[in-house]
């Protein structure tokens, strides 16, 4: 039988906003690091936040940098806060990044349900 525990990103400071800082994939932010193994998962869930007047590009490396296979892109609305990552799983040590069109203007919230088998 699995187990479910909910979990702060990895990426985030005492279960805090991670700020986008970078702006190209290479300085990329780490949002979350899944579990590692092929056994167990972690379901991600992210919403990001724009403090911009402006929209707002964001790409979502998603385990990895290959297009379009592991890239999400959301044109995220001035001052809302939008759903980028609906509870998709990764595990293995994959990593999630994210990086913006602006530098300091979206922040990302959210949590990990890890699923222990």
């Amino acid at each position: 039988m699995a187990t479910v525990t909910r979990r702060a990103l990895s990426g985030s400071t005492n279960g805090r906003g991670i700020k986008v800082t970078g702006t190209t994939i290479a300085a990329a932010v780490t949002v979350h690091t899944a579990v590692a193994g092929t056994t167990d998962f972690d379901e991600i869930w992210v919403w990001a936040h724009n403090i911009s007047s402006r929209s707002v590009r964001l790409t979502t490396a998603f385990g990895g940098t290959t297009i379009p296979d592991d890239l999400i892109v959301t044109t995220l609305r001035p001052r809302e806060l939008t759903l980028i990552c609906p509870g998709l799983v990764l595990q293995n040590g994959l990593i999630v990044k994210a990086r913006a069109g602006l530098a300091n203007k979206i922040t990302l919230h959210g949590y990990v349900n890890r699923i222990d088998y």
